[in-house]
């Protein structure tokens, strides 16, 4: 075949042509190139699905993952951001240096057979979402995305790569999450909390979702998420600058009931002591009291009116070894869950005592746990 100018996708020669460059890892030959995101769809054919799973270079298809990555795409056009697709290419592949020692014989045309096999070590639910989304917003086909190329070495290679790319994988912290996130007006709404209240300034866990025993912080940044959640869940009649003094005055008046959390602040007690004997600092609890905010919100949006419900906070036992009030509830096997069931029972003990009703699915949990104790 003779060469294909390097500026066209499609070469006349039944080819296609990236602009690429060569590099070498672990004495392997690879190629790194850009591709449209029209083409993905055509390159990286998905068809493994009825294979049995041994004989396949990659996992099942999860497709419920696909609608929340479209979702990102639509609603960030302007600033979606997404990292490069890793694939293994079965052809016979040709990598033509461009001219010239100005660019040396790192950089050139990667042309590759249109009947070559692709198989996507890493990146298949981005190509699914990115195919699903050019149906109703074509114009991104154009946009592009980074591609790593390597050459098909088989089957057992290709799955000893899937498994090298997620061997080390590790998924950021609930907490970094809500940190660095500039998109979610809760997040938002919580680092301003967390940063600027007097409850909480100084003694919240910004990047990990637990605490280490001997951690002088008291919060994580990402229970003070759960819990803003719970506490606007289904009220969106607020604009920012008053869900905040909502927020700040919510946990003033909490405070003001766990004369522990004082303490801390003012070096009377240590925060590793408050968290081991007391259960009120940790998540689970934050989430309740957010639940049963969000009930008073639903009421009245002057924290006025809730002072006299949440002042009867402090008169409730909050010690691990009231078990016979946090057993089964806050408390499994003497530790802390953040189980769903467990935060519904929780939040209903807490509720029972302010003298407020519960809610139907808190109810339900409260009915099962008393018929089984």
């Amino acid at each position: 075949m003779s060469k294909a100018p390097p500026s066209s996708p499609i070469t006349a020669h039944y080819e296609y042509a990236f602009p690429a460059i060569r590099g070498v890892q672990a004495e392997r030959v690879f190629f790194v190139s850009m591709c449209p995101l029209k083409l993905l769809s055509k390159m990286f054919v998905w068809d493994d699905d009825d294979l049995p799973t041994e004989l396949r270079a990659q996992r099942t298809l999860n497709k419920g993952r696909i609608p929340e990555i479209v979702r990102y795409i639509e609603r960030n056009p302007s600033n979606y951001t997404f990292s490069a697709i890793t694939a293994s290419v079965d052809a016979s592949i040709r990598f033509v240096p461009y001219d010239g020692a100005a660019h040396g014989a790192a950089t050139g045309v990667l042309y590759i057979p249109m009947d070559g096999r692709f198989v996507i070590n890493d990146g298949q639910h981005r190509r699914a979402a990115i195919e699903q989304a050019l149906k109703t917003h074509p114009e991104l086909g154009d946009e592009s995305i980074a591609v790593v190329f390597f050459i098909d070495k088989g089957l057992e290679r290709c799955q000893q790569m899937f498994a090298d790319l997620n061997r080390h994988a590790v998924r950021a912290s609930k907490s970094i999450g809500v940190l660095y996130d500039h998109r979610d007006p809760l997040a938002a709404l919580t680092r301003v909390v967390a940063l600027s209240s007097h409850v909480f300034r100084g003694f919240v866990e910004m990047e990990a979702t637990s605490l280490p025993k001997e951690s002088r912080r008291l919060f994580t940044l990402s229970a003070i998420y759960g819990a803003h959640k719970a506490l606007f869940d289904g009220i969106s009649d607020l604009d920012d600058e008053l869900q905040t003094k909502l927020a700040m005055a919510f946990w003033e008046i909490v405070d003001t009931q766990f004369p522990e959390w004082q303490d801390v602040r003012q070096k009377r007690m240590r925060s590793p002591e408050v968290r081991a004997d007391l259960i009120h600092s940790h998540s689970i609890v934050l989430t309740a009291l957010g639940r049963i905010g969000n009930s008073l919100l639903h009421s009245s949006k002057n924290p006025d009116d809730w002072r006299p419900t949440l002042e009867k906070l402090c008169s409730l036992d909050w010690s691990r070894a009231n078990s016979r009030l946090w057993g089964g509830r806050a408390l499994i096997g003497g530790r802390v869950s953040k189980a769903v069931n467990n935060v519904l029972l929780t939040t209903a003990a807490i509720r029972t005592h302010l003298d407020l009703p519960l809610p139907p699915d808190e109810q339900r949990a409260e009915d099962a746990y008393r018929k089984e104790h």
